[in-house]
């Protein structure tokens, strides 16, 4: 038995302060429909000796260690810079004032 019907469809457009045609509360029905039997079936299985996860298979830290490994020099690094100044690059202030 259908728990979702056009009208509660359409009552929930007006509570949204949606404008539903004909052809989308029809569309919303079937969709909302499905979403509550899907919820419906979650429900029956989630019984408190159901253990809540958030991954169906244990996780383990996928990081790498962190090692320095080959980086630019700062002549490689300022090569394309449209200004630098020594070794750092110059940009526009952007605060109006120098800090």
């Amino acid at each position: 038995m259908s728990e979702i019907t056009p009208d509660l469809v359409r009552h929930l457009g007006v509570l949204a302060r949606i404008q539903l045609s004909d052809d989308e509360v029809t569309q919303l029905t079937g969709q909302l429909d499905a979403i509550v039997d899907n919820i419906a079936k979650v429900s029956e299985v989630a019984t408190p000796d159901v253990v809540a996860t958030s991954h169906p298979i244990a996780m383990h830290n996928v990081f790498r260690e962190d090692v320095v490994g080959q980086t630019l020099t700062t002549a490689q690094a300022l090569q394309n810079a449209p200004d630098a100044d020594g070794d750092r690059f110059r940009v526009t202030a952007i605060l109006g004032e120098e800090q």
